[in-house]
Parts: structure tokens; C-alpha cells; sequence
């Protein structure tokens, strides 16, 4: 890809705790509208590469751009502003809180104006398929509902680019196909996609593009047609053969 049209860039990011590195030297670019599977085995470094773009760890080394401007040292608050919004692995809603009043607080990183931000959870519950459920405490909501009510509170804040981590896991395989068509539904309203996700299946029809991490390290880039027949991917998740 031509980096002059890419929507996020990552140049050489390294991550180091203490004296564990997990990630290294790690660059990858995301073009507007594109869907990118990020995969690899468990402890690979994928969600400290989730963290690092959403402002949540700093690298240590290397460079991160959002639209064309460097976003390190700016605050999860500010990069989400900036039209760059992620799920989390673990969903963690305000259990306390309805359905739409979870989505409202993604919605306030755009407005200050409790009306407007009514007005858009409300078209995102109906949009993500929980508009019958608004007034749901959250804490009452099915797993497969919760990732939903993920998906829409990141929906909420109007992103150009959604960090998907892991939202089919734990689902039984209707609740993945009704995953996978939202997912497409998300991408069909231009938004570009880095999705994390160890459904291999799903995350193979769904992305334009695959990156392997293991151990930290890019290993394998490309269709999920090549990146599936790598020997270093297969060897990566299977383990050497003898």
C-alpha cells in the first residue's frame, strides 16, 4: 500500500516492559475503508499493539501516525476524537447504566449535548440490533448482546478507524454469523477495520488483508490465502513439525 494514502501508520513501534519486549519493531499502515485481520498465537503482542494505537501504553520506540499525525502522547480521549475508536477483549459495560445510556457515553467524545448524543445511540442501538433493548440495565445483557453494546459504544464516537478485539469470542456459531454481517455492515458505511480475532474462519472471510505477530515480531503479511498456507504462520500456531 501507497503509506501516502494510509489512514493509520506504524513505523518500527517497539513496546518494552521492564526487560520483556513485546512488540518489535512492528510497522504496519490501514487504508480508508480497508478491513485488516491482525492474528497469532495467544501472547503474541496483538492487544499491547491495540493499546499502543488507542493511547493507552506509549512505544518505546518508532513512530505512530493517524491520518497523516503523529499520535503519541496524546490521550485514549483525544485519539478517539480524532476518529480512532477500539473494543476491548474483556467487555466491561456500566453495568448500572441502560443500554443506551452505555452508548451515550461514547457518544459525548463528540458533543456536549446530552439531546444529540440521545439522538446517536439511538441510531447506532438500532443500527448494531439493540434498539428493542435500550432500556436494558446492561448488567441484564446476554454476552452476545454485550458485544454488540461494545461495538456500538465505539460506534458511537463516529470513528473512521474501529479496533476490534476478539468480539466473536465465546460466541456460539449463529451468534459468530451474526457478528460477521454487522462487522460488514460497520465497513459497508466506509469505516476501515484492524480486527484482532481467533475465529479463524471469520477473521479469513472477512479481512482484505492479513498480519501475522508471534512473539512480538510481524512474521507474515498478505491475502489470507497466502498468509493461511506460510509455513512460518503454520508453523507459528502448530508449532515446529518434526
Amino acid at each position: 500500500m501507497d503509506t501516502r494514502l494510509s489512514l493509520l501508520q506504524l513505523d518500527s513501534v517497539t513496546k518494552r516492559f521492564g526487560g520483556l519486549t513485546a512488540v518489535s519493531r512492528f510497522s504496519l499502515t490501514v487504508g480508508a475503508g480497508e478491513i485488516v485481520g491482525l492474528i497469532g498465537p495467544n501472547g503474541a503482542g496483538k492487544t499491547t499493539v491495540f493499546h499502543l494505537l488507542s493511547g493507552f501504553h506509549a512505544p518505546t520506540e518508532g513512530a505512530i501516525r493517524f491520518k497523516g499525525v503523529s499520535v503519541v502522547g496524546a490521550k485514549p480521549h483525544q485519539i478517539c476524537r480524532r476518529g480512532l475508536a477500539r473494543t476491548f477483549q474483556i467487555v466491561q459495560p456500566f453495568v448500572n447504566l441502560t443500554t443506551l445510556e452505555n452508548v451515550m457515553v461514547g457518544a459525548f467524545n463528540r458533543t456536549d449535548d446530552a439531546a444529540a448524543a440521545r439522538e446517536r445511540a439511538l441510531e447506532v442501538l438500532e443500527f448494531v440490533g439493540l434498539g428493542a433493548r435500550r432500556d436494558v440495565p446492561a448488567r441484564a445483557l446476554t454476552l452476545s448482546d454485550r458485544k454488540r453494546l461494545e461495538m456500538a459504544r465505539g460506534l458511537a464516537t463516529r470513528p473512521e478507524l474501529l479496533l476490534l478485539d476478539e468480539v466473536m469470542a465465546g460466541l456460539n456459531p449463529t451468534e459468530i454469523e451474526a457478528i460477521i454481517g454487522l462487522i460488514r455492515r460497520i465497513h459497508a458505511q466506509g469505516v476501515a477495520l484492524l480486527i484482532i480475532e481467533h475465529v479463524m474462519q471469520a477473521i479469513m472471510a472477512l479481512s482484505q488483508r492479513i498480519v501475522v505477530l508471534h512473539h512480538g515480531e510481524k512474521i507474515a503479511e498478505g491475502r489470507p490465502d497466502d498468509v493461511a498456507r506460510d509455513a512460518r504462520v503454520i508453523e507459528a500456531y502448530l508449532g515446529a513439525r518434526t
